[in-house]
């Protein structure tokens, strides 16, 4: 069995997590943003749960909150940076406010819990990070755009991270979920709509996902599962894609960039100093 650190474990898939976990017999060390959204869990499992409030847009307190699980519960096996959300309009239509909000929340947030727990988990000579991206941390759909900028950012931090602490015996892996069925979506923030993006990509998907269009596959429980799974998988997955919407889009993705970038070839060739 592990000790897990989940942040975001009031709803949605940390809350689906934390419950398999402990169902399952680990240990959890839950964030919270209210204090008593976990307390039905507590209850039943007692000392297995340790719950802190915790807000990741505070670096000082990131800081204080890992600091104080990993004394309490003394190893940590398994960080889990899932506090998360969506901002979902066009890009002109966020305010600067949301477009701070978004990154502090998504980026710096996710940056911060990783490098509180990094000394800890050097000093005891293991650990495996799990990051919570999304399909569109390598593809996009329009009015996405400060969504993507958070799951395109974090994932290259992660793949940075990832060369730099194997030497450690630290792992690190990219979560890349499809669409699913809890609360993310009812949790996306929006922006006040402009006509003029009306009769555009972002106003038909605006429309879509109003009137409920999109079709959602995910299985959140196999997903979780397969989360749960892969911090026993030899040698270290770096991204684990999960849901067939995830796998056929992002390969969409990968194989028009790839293909654009063939196609500059010569291009690239000649901009090279010759010997």
């Amino acid at each position: 069995m592990k000790t897990w650190f989940i942040t975001g474990t009031s709803t949605g898939l940390g809350r689906i997590l934390t419950e398999k976990l402990l169902a399952q017999g680990h240990t959890v060390a839950a964030t919270v943003r209210k204090p008593n959204a976990l307390n039905d869990l507590k209850a039943q499992y007692g000392d297995r749960i340790w719950v802190e409030k915790l807000d990741v847009t505070d670096t000082l307190q990131i800081k204080e909150v890992v600091k104080k699980a990993f004394a309490d519960l003394g190893q940590i096996d398994v960080i889990v940076n899932n506090a998360g959300y969506a901002l979902f309009c066009a890009a002109e239509e966020a305010s600067d406010e949301q477009i701070k909000q978004q990154i502090d929340t998504n980026i710096t947030g996710s940056v911060q819990v990783i490098r509180a727990a990094l000394p800890y988990l050097r000093a005891q000579g293991s650990g495996h990070v799990l990051q919570l991206s999304s399909a569109g941390g390598q593809t996009t759909y329009p009015n996405f755009s400060y969504y993507h900028l958070t799951k395109w950012a974090i994932e290259g931090y992660c793949e940075t991270l990832a060369k730099e602490v194997a030497p450690l015996n630290i792992g690190v892996t990219i979560i890349e979920p499809g669409a699913h069925k809890t609360s993310f979506a009812t949790a996306m923030v929006t922006a006040p709509i402009m006509d003029a993006y009306d009769n555009t990509p972002a106003g038909d998907v605006r429309r879509a996902v109003e009137a409920g269009s999109f079709p959602i596959k995910g299985d959140v429980n196999k997903t979780v599962q397969e989360m749960i799974n892969c911090v026993n998988i030899s040698p270290v997955p770096l991204r684990l894609a999960l849901g067939g919407d995830a796998y056929r889009d992002m390969r969409a993705a990968l194989a028009t960039r790839l293909e654009a970038l063939d196609n500059q070839k010569d291009v690239a060739m000649a901009s090279e100093l010759k010997d």
